[in-house]
């Protein structure tokens, strides 16, 4: 674990510990400082935008009911990630039923791109998500998490994803070699 996410591990059970102590405000911090990989693990996990939004917001209010039954404030991480990795299953479970996504909110690398989608993407972006498309689930979760992320903490990203956290950069560095290599093959790629 980098000083940096120990350091704030350490902030986040801080304010959780707070929060539950009764200062209200305190949960304010934790939400500001978690929600940007707790979407990131909901698109990763295959959700839309929109589904990796409700799906967060699902887990702070699923905490704010349960927050007496976490033990341990340092526990809460692990705590929030599976629970938007168990939303976004049943969004992407939901969204698998349905023939198209009205809101266009879907990226074109999960989904059949509708006339919306593909009038918003020039064409270079509609080859690279082609490409991107047809990479290997584990690579696409992976990807979407470190284009989206700054800096990701490979700890949390290990979380998400359930995988080693020695493995994060190799892997990483792999699919980023089958997409350069899949681009470079395609003519159509300037």
């Amino acid at each position: 674990m980098s000083p940096d996410t120990s350091a704030r591990d350490a902030r986040v059970a801080a304010a959780f510990t707070a929060y539950r102590e009764g200062r209200d405000e305190a949960l304010g911090e934790v939400v500001e400082a978690l929600t940007p990989l707790l979407w990131h693990v909901a698109r990763a996990n295959g959700c839309s935008s929109a589904a990796a939004e409700d799906a967060v917001q699902t887990v702070w209010m699923r905490l704010v009911d349960h927050a007496e039954e976490i033990r341990e404030p340092r526990a809460l991480i692990g705590w929030l990630v599976v629970g938007v990795k168990r939303e976004a299953w049943k969004a992407s479970r939901a969204a698998s039923r349905e023939d198209h996504d009205e809101t266009g909110t879907v990226d074109p690398g999960t989904v059949d791109a509708g006339p919306e989608v593909l009038a918003i993407l020039t064409e270079q972006q509609r080859l690279l998500w082609d490409h991107v498309v047809a990479l290997p689930e584990r690579c696409r979760q992976l990807l979407r998490i470190v284009a989206f992320t700054h800096r990701p903490d490979y700890d949390q990203v290990a979380t998400a994803l359930g995988m080693p956290r020695g493995s994060i950069g190799p892997t990483r560095g792999r699919c980023l070699a089958k997409l350069r290599t899949a681009l470079t093959d395609d003519p159509r790629w300037g």
